[in-house]
């Protein structure tokens, strides 16, 4: 195929291996990637969290410096889209389906069966819950994105290099990243794409399996699974194939304006004073404690290291695995911006709707399970419709939820078609819709494979394994970054002397 670069073909091959090793001996699979993800947990976990709370202050500082004033583009360009599609763009990409997935769930876990350091069960362990499910949706993962996509975008708009994760580190290591390093660079972010969003398909068609049977009586198995995938992954090609502006855009607005719609409903519906009460103490309780929860890696056996290393770290290495996905698509999408408006969007805006989302759903949730209803011992995809059957509107609220997260499902997959199709084409804006096809069935038919053998926990730790020396290429793309930008605004202030 025209165009088509060797990260493609060297992708393909290393996940068709991964696959069939996970297909042909599932238990193998996971007992290996469960051990290794274990000790990269327990080795790394201080560096993990050090990595985020050094993202988080940094793009601070870039944002309010001079650099803010940088435009990712020309000095004439303009953003692309508006800002509320932009916006919509980000949650879209960045979070989608797990906003749902784990909305209700996690609060209540954290609430009932494993609070950070709190009694099970307590006022303090309900609030102590929510503030950190603000810090695993929040400023950290966002600023994280926000470095990662700066990068992305300074070095592709601004720079005009080709959109891959191997041209920010020009700065550093020169045309040898026009070889086998960048080569090597670029097929770890697609291998991380690929089977990241892979997993989270599977997710998905779990969890719109879990409401569909809670609505309708459908089976919980592999074969509505599967259907759920076939019918999704149409959806998606099609939307795919139509480009960025339109399928991606509407697609995202959609999912914008159901969330909308879901989130009022519970605010309304669920104990609407106590959710707000909750929300503004533990608002507070997070931006006072941020550091101490930030940098908290519980190291005497009485602190509950457990909690760190199956929430905390885990979600650190998750959502590193994401980033080379998520960067690029934001980064895409930014063109036009200055790094101030850019940074700032990125990281408060989106940290400040998930918090408040998840103090709705957290709070409501907890409110049944103090009722009688025993929710924490439903499955993670029910808790949210078991819940919403305790609420007024309940179908209602049921039938919203399966499409906002069918309609996450469909855009997660869409960018992540578009990205890996960057990937696969020395870094072109435009991908054909060929080798987005590709990608498409690919990533479907990971995920099928991976419900059939039971593989998704697998997949997981690979992700979480894989995203160590993706870490590793993150810090140097941000130390790339800060040399860049210095240059530039060098560049910047000479051109202003000259005049």
């Amino acid at each position: 195929m025209r165009k088509v670069s060797n990260v493609f073909y060297i992708t393909v091959a290393l996940i068709a291996l991964t696959v069939a090793f996970g297909v042909i001996s599932p238990t193998r699979f996971e007992t290996v990637t469960n051990n290794l993800k274990s000790f990269v947990s327990t080795t790394f976990g201080w560096y993990y969290l050090l990595l985020f709370a050094i993202f988080l202050v940094l793009a601070l500082i870039i944002a309010i410096s001079p650099y803010g004033k940088i435009r990712l583009g020309k000095d004439t360009d303009r953003p692309d889209f508006s800002t509320a599609t932009w916006i919509s763009m980000l949650f879209s990409a960045g979070m989608g389906i797990g906003l749902v997935f784990y909305g209700a769930s996690e609060p209540l876990s954290h609430y009932v069966l494993d609070p950070p350091t709190g009694e099970p069960g307590s006022g303090f362990a309900l609030k102590e819950g929510l503030t950190y499910s603000y810090l695993h949706w929040g400023a950290p993962i966002w600023a994280m994105y926000g470095i990662t996509a700066l990068a992305l975008a300074f070095f592709q708009f601004r720079k005009g290099e080709p959109g891959l994760i191997s041209a920010t580190l020009k700065p550093i290591f020169g045309n040898r990243m026009n070889g086998p390093l960048g080569v090597l660079i670029d097929v770890l972010a697609v291998f991380a794409t690929a089977f990241g969003v892979a997993t989270s398909l599977g997710f998905g068609a779990v969890q719109i399996n879990g409401g569909l049977n809670h609505l309708f009586g459908m089976e919980i198995g592999f074969t509505s699974q599967f259907i759920i995938i076939a019918v999704v992954t149409v959806l998606f090609i099609f939307s795919a194939w139509s480009g960025l502006s339109k399928g991606i855009k509407y697609l995202s607005n959609t999912n914008m304006v159901l969330a909308l719609i879901l989130l009022a409903a519970i605010l309304i519906v669920g104990p609407t004073l106590l959710i707000l009460n909750l929300y503004t103490e533990t608002l507070g309780m997070y931006l006072q404690n941020i550091l101490q929860m930030s940098f908290r890696t519980a190291p005497l056996a009485s602190d509950n290291r457990g909690f760190v290393d199956g929430w905390t770290i885990f979600y650190w290495a998750w959502w590193i695995s994401w980033a080379p996905f998520v960067g690029m698509f934001i980064a895409r999408v930014s063109r036009g911006r200055t790094i101030r408006e850019f940074l700032l969007g990125v990281v408060i805006i989106p940290t400040l709707f998930a918090s408040f989302w998840f103090a709705a759903f957290g709070t409501t949730a907890a409110s049944v399970q103090d009722s009688g209803i025993d929710l924490s011992g439903f499955a993670t995809e029910l808790v949210l419709f078991n819940m919403f059957d305790q609420l007024p509107l309940s179908i209602i609220l049921s039938v919203i939820a399966i499409l906002l997260i069918g309609s996450f499902f469909i855009t997660s997959a869409d960018s992540a078609t578009f990205v890996l199709g960057m990937q696969s084409m020395h870094g072109s804006l435009t991908p054909s819709n060929n080798i987005k096809l590709i990608w498409g069935v690919a990533q479907s038919t990971i995920a099928i494979l991976l419900l059939y053998v039971g593989g998704l926990q697998a997949i997981q730790n690979t992700i979480i394994i894989a995203a160590l020396p993706f870490s590793f290429v993150m810090i140097l793309m941000t130390i790339s970054l800060m040399k860049a930008l210095k240059d530039e605004r060098q560049l910047i202030e000479t051109r202003s002397r000259g005049k």
